[in-house]
């Protein structure tokens, strides 16, 4: 397994309050890219928010290859935002991108 660090793009398509984006980035902190070398030497934050409703998400996540770490992302940035009470068209995704790979060196 590789740990990988993906960004998903997506939009708030009606805004986002605060409680709504704080319950969001709650449920997704455990893959929080901090905890990786890459994350904590880029100063990678898990959610950034920009006018517009633009945002991006960056998650630490372990898969055997590219593909399937992006799969994984999308699913984990899929699920907080439905657990968050957000529907997938209040909040389309765009593809998710490989940031970095964690060499763990």
């Amino acid at each position: 397994m590789t740990t990988y660090v993906i960004t998903v793009p997506g939009t708030f398509v009606h805004g986002v309050t605060e409680a709504a984006r704080s319950a969001f980035e709650r449920r997704l902190r455990p893959q929080d890219p901090r905890n990786t070398e890459l994350g904590e030497s880029e100063e990678l934050s898990l959610l950034s928010v920009s006018e517009g409703g633009m945002f991006s998400v960056r998650l630490e996540v372990e898969a055997e290859d590219q593909a399937g770490a992006e799969a994984e992302a999308v699913r984990l940035v899929s699920g907080a935002l439905r657990d968050s009470g957000m529907a997938e068209e209040d909040a389309p995704l765009g593809p998710a991108a490989v940031t970095g790979i964690d060499s763990g060196i």
